[in-house]
């Protein structure tokens, strides 16, 4: 099947930026999306200069947001999609921006820097009809897939025990202090909002326990902690969760775990079986049936469904990986994007792709998790009527 290219801008990303140049990489993979216009800086001279090492015509290199929207919305080859990879603190603005002039939006996660903006900008998605994924890219690595697969079709029976983590030890000693800019918005409560590891990347794991499960976490017990000494935000965060379907987890996210690099993990166990996954070893999944041998299923190899070729590139035993499972995501969002375009709204990884609701539950959780800590780690419900702390 043949397919033109999804034009799209980006919003932030300029040179330096690292989930900028993630986002570009990913899009360019399967050859399905062409970056044709960005206002990639506040700073107008950054901006162009970034937009012309991307190939990007000065025509179409923007200094505001506001001004790409609207000057793209008149073109005739102007943008279909906007990649928002911004500061937390303007994926807000910029989204409302985009969706009220009728072009799809592919925001980083979290989606937004409080529950009360996630809230709105949930409404404006619902009101303007207008396709909204959130880039919770671990959800797309085929292994990933793969537990879910188990998951749903009741290889595991009934859930009992979730554990999920991300440690990551690049803000062990006091990065913001630095020439580190990561740092130091990731660490600014103005730019980050009201959660630092917990936002940045305990709602990573938040999804993905809740994307394998398919459950829904009810209610979190919660201790936040800034280890660093001045540190604004929290660089560790350990929670309890509370399942809707009676299932009890733990999640434990820091920044501040040295020795280690990217450790996403999580397991899932059943009355029937366990299965283990490390982001560090993507393409390996154990499953573990009791009373029988652990088996390791691979990307490509024994054990693994068909419809994982799809997500694939490479034959088995040549590793992928971060940018191959980002790649995924754009692959499907590019799918989602031409079949609505075309009239539909059917798509094949309808219910995969995570959208502005995932993006609300990973805002309730935040708020949660943050209300729990202020009050000494008591049990707290996702629910934005019964937490405080975007009051």
């Amino acid at each position: 099947m043949s397919h033109q290219r999804i034009r799209i801008g980006m919003v932030g990303g300029g040179d330096g930026a690292f989930i900028g140049a993630v986002h570009r990489i990913a899009s360019r993979i399967d050859d399905r999306f062409e970056l044709v216009a960005g206002a990639l800086s506040s700073n107008a001279q950054r901006a162009l200069s970034s937009a012309l090492n991307l190939g990007i015509s000065p025509d179409r290199s923007y200094t505001t947001y506001q001004e790409m929207a609207e000057q793209e919305a008149l073109r005739e080859d102007g943008i279909q999609a906007v990649i928002i990879v911004t500061p937390n603190h303007m994926h807000y603005p910029v989204a409302a921006c985009f969706l009220t002039h009728k072009i799809h939006v592919i925001c980083d996660k979290p989606v937004t820097k409080d529950l009360k903006e996630a809230q709105a900008l949930q409404k404006l998605v619902a009101e303007s009809g207008v396709f909204f994924a959130l880039t919770h890219n671990y959800t797309a690595y085929p292994m990933v897939r793969q537990a879910k697969h188990f998951v749903d079709t009741g290889i595991l029976g009934d859930l009992r025990v979730i554990q999920v983590e991300y440690a990551q030890d690049w803000l062990t000693d006091k990065a913001e202090a630095t020439d580190n800019k990561q740092a130091q918005w990731r660490t600014d409560p103005e730019k980050s909002g009201k959660a630092g590891c917990l936002g940045d990347i305990g709602t990573h794991a938040f999804n993905l326990a809740c994307f394998i499960s398919g459950q829904h976490v009810m209610s979190v017990a919660s201790d936040l902690t800034a280890f660093v000494p001045g540190r604004r935000l929290d660089d560790n965060v350990h929670t309890m969760l509370r399942f809707g379907n009676g299932a009890k987890g733990m999640l434990w996210a820091s920044q501040v775990a040295p020795g280690n690099e990217n450790a996403l993990k999580i397991r899932v166990y059943g009355e029937l079986a366990g299965i283990e996954w490390c982001q560090e070893s993507p393409n390996q999944l154990w499953l573990a049936k009791f009373g029988e041998p652990k088996q390791l299923i691979t990307r490509a190899g024994h054990g693994s469904s068909p419809h994982l070729a799809a997500l694939t590139r490479v034959p088995a035993g040549h590793p992928e990986g971060y940018l191959e499972g980002f790649a995924n995501l754009y692959l499907e969002i590019a799918d989602a994007i031409e079949a609505i375009q075309g009239g539909t709204s059917i798509y094949t990884a309808q219910g995969l792709i995570p959208s502005v609701d995932d993006g609300v539950e990973g805002m309730k959780f935040i708020s949660a998790v943050l209300a729990s800590s202020e009050n000494n780690g008591a049990w707290c419900p996702l629910s934005p009527t019964e937490t405080t702390s975007d009051e």
